[in-house]
């Protein structure tokens, strides 16, 4: 599914990070955000996935309810199974069958662990495995390969892939080489100078 950034601008804690973001990517692609810590690739990509309002431009997605988001937290349920976990999130998505998303990030055998027993990374691809679950071709991703090792890298990567060669789209912030082709869009021109956003609300401080 195609998706595209028109002059995007962001802000944190009611301060402009990025300003006149554009970028767009087709079905099959992947794009790789880069740039300092504390550059906006957090905000950036919650704005994406619609979790805060962007203050200036917009994000054009065809289809509203065609976002995936993976960010910091994993969230998951550590009272729950790990099956339980996937199973909570598929129906969420209208979704029964966990089987792929269990095998593609080698949860299998883990399949009846509480998940607050797991390492963290094994919480890690159960976090992202809920990607698996949502059917949706967009994923935003936030440094997914947090806490994963090398082997499970690779694996984060051949899922990736497999999204991508079915028609999926990917928006990565990552300093890690996943062995993807991609498209990088390096942040840093697009920091914003220092003024206060408008419309903001001082609750949110």
């Amino acid at each position: 599914m195609s998706f595209k950034v028109v002059d995007l601008g962001v802000s944190r804690g009611g301060v402009p990070v990025l300003e006149g973001v554009n970028f767009a990517a087709e079905p099959g692609e992947a794009i790789v955000l880069t740039g300092p810590n504390g550059v906006g690739k957090t905000t950036l990509l919650r704005t994406i996935a619609k979790l805060q309002p962007p203050y200036t431009g917009k994000v054009i997605v065809p289809d509203t309810d065609a976002i995936a988001y993976a960010g910091h937290a994993d969230g998951i349920k550590t009272v729950l199974s790990v099956t339980e976990n996937l199973s909570f999130w598929a129906k969420v998505y209208g979704h029964d069958d966990i089987s792929d998303a269990l095998s593609t990030f080698n949860l299998t055998d883990l399949a009846n662990r509480a998940a607050g027993s797991l390492s963290a990374g094994q919480k890690r691809r159960l976090g992202l495995a809920r990607l698996a679950v949502t059917g949706r071709p967009i994923w935003v991703l936030d440094e997914p390969t947090v806490s994963l090792d090398k082997a499970s890298v690779s694996m984060f990567g051949d899922a990736v892939r497999a999204h991508l060669a079915g028609g999926g789209t990917a928006i990565i912030a990552s300093h890690i080489d996943m062995g993807l082709e991609v498209r990088v869009v390096d942040l840093t021109p697009f920091r914003a100078r220092a003024t206060v956003a408008r419309n903001f609300d001082e609750a949110f401080l």
